[in-house]
């Protein structure tokens, strides 16, 4: 059996030169940049302290002065985070398997995780369920993670994204890196709470990878009629989409606008949570988009 972690970087050296890939390891380093340091405790203020430092709410509660505490952080927890219900065995704009993908954009992420020396965990799920597998160090750490995801199929329960979500909300108290990888799911209120909740404690990057584009399928059919087309599945709910249907203009139409008002409002979402976003739509576009993401975390925004 192929390892997924030598599948990855060896991508990794083709799609980046070494340089490029320098600048995308400096780029992960600059995630934590001036954000290096724990809460420890509380302490009464004295002359000369930082006001900057003092708590104020803490400091109303106790009736005079308190500072808070720091200790540096030498070693960070990643943990990423990973939908592995059904749509992530639908195809992508590129015609992969969206899971593809996803191993793809998880094993940069954790291969830059482990070159600087941070262990990487995971949550993953589903409507059936949220499992963890715990922050390690090294390859074979890597590799169980990388198959766990990469074992999602058209069999597997129903997405649930906000569930894992709501379960690395409830779970982890340490300060983490979240890498969240979803397809492009419907935002809800709920899902905005949990993201302004776990950015209040962890810094987030999320990777949306892009859907099959229905409209450009049907019109390359309409390019070659002597081709004969594919049938289309929604694996979502388990049903066919009507050739003659899924042709019509008017539900291209309509599909389209809603396609649109959806990627609009995540967007949105994510960005009053103050999460940066990043979007690919194939495995070769990975560490090209990776990099943009990084790049546009540490700019902010």
């Amino acid at each position: 059996m192929t390892s997924l972690v030598h599948h990855v970087r060896s991508k990794m050296f083709i799609l980046a030169h070494r340089r490029a890939r320098g600048m995308l390891d400096g780029e992960y380093g600059s995630v934590f940049k001036g954000r290096s340091l724990d809460f420890d405790d509380l302490r009464a203020y004295v002359p000369g302290d930082e006001v900057r430092d003092i708590d104020w709410k803490a400091s109303a509660r106790h009736g005079s002065p308190l500072i808070r505490r720091y200790i540096a952080v030498r070693q960070h927890h990643v943990l990423l985070v990973a939908d592995t219900g059904r749509n992530m065995a639908a195809e992508s704009l590129s015609g992969e398997l969206k899971k593809d993908i996803a191993v793809m954009a998880l094993g940069v992420i954790g291969s830059l995780a482990l070159g600087h020396g941070d262990p990487v965990g995971l949550v993953h799920g589903h409507a059936g369920g949220t499992a963890a597998l715990p922050a390690a160090s090294g390859d074979a750490a890597l590799e169980r993670l990388l198959r766990t995801v990469d074992a999602v199929g058209a069999g597997s329960a129903a997405s649930a994204p906000e569930e894992q979500l709501e379960y690395v909300a409830r779970t982890y108290r340490r300060r983490m890196l979240l890498f969240v990888v979803a397809d492009e799911s419907v935002p809800t209120e709920r899902t905005e709470r949990l993201l302004r909740r776990l950015r209040a404690q962890h810094e987030i990057l999320w990777l949306t990878i892009l859907d099959a584009d229905l409209t450009e399928l049907v019109q390359r059919g309409r390019r070659r009629p002597d081709i004969q087309p594919r049938p289309l599945r929604d694996i979502e709910r388990h049903t066919a989409v009507i050739g003659p249907v899924a042709a019509s203009a008017r539900v291209l139409a309509a599909y389209e606008l809603a396609r649109t008002e959806r990627d609009a409002a995540r967007s949105a979402m994510l960005r009053r949570a103050g999460i940066t976003e990043g979007r690919v739509g194939s495995a070769d576009g990975v560490v090209s988009a990776i990099f943009a993401l990084l790049e546009r975390h540490r700019r902010g925004g």
